[in-house]
């Protein structure tokens, strides 16, 4: 989960680094510019809020996948050690 944030959040940064450097080179005012730049940094600031919350759905769902695996994982392990317990004990009538 870590790695995944890191990645986009530098996926993120590197969009918005081009196209802040794409609109400075860009041949129009200033005033123009910095509009463009708002406006893109805040269509960011909205596309970074919609990944945080899919890695937060993803989060909870991985979550809860774990959970159901574990209690399998468990049950699994509590039917082994009873076959194990059983395979044990001795037989009636073995000697």
């Amino acid at each position: 989960m870590k790695y995944t944030g890191l990645f986009l959040g530098g996926l993120l940064t590197g969009a918005a680094l081009g196209a802040s450097i794409a609109l400075l080179y860009a041949p129009q005012k200033g005033s123009e510019t910095r509009e463009q730049v708002k406006g893109k940094i805040k269509e960011m600031e909205a596309e970074l809020q919609q990944l945080r919350e899919k890695v937060k759905v993803k989060g909870g769902e991985l979550k809860e996948e774990m959970k159901v695996k574990m209690n399998d994982l468990e049950k699994k392990i509590e039917n082994l050690i009873k076959e194990y317990k059983q395979n044990l004990e001795p037989t009636h009538g073995a000697n």
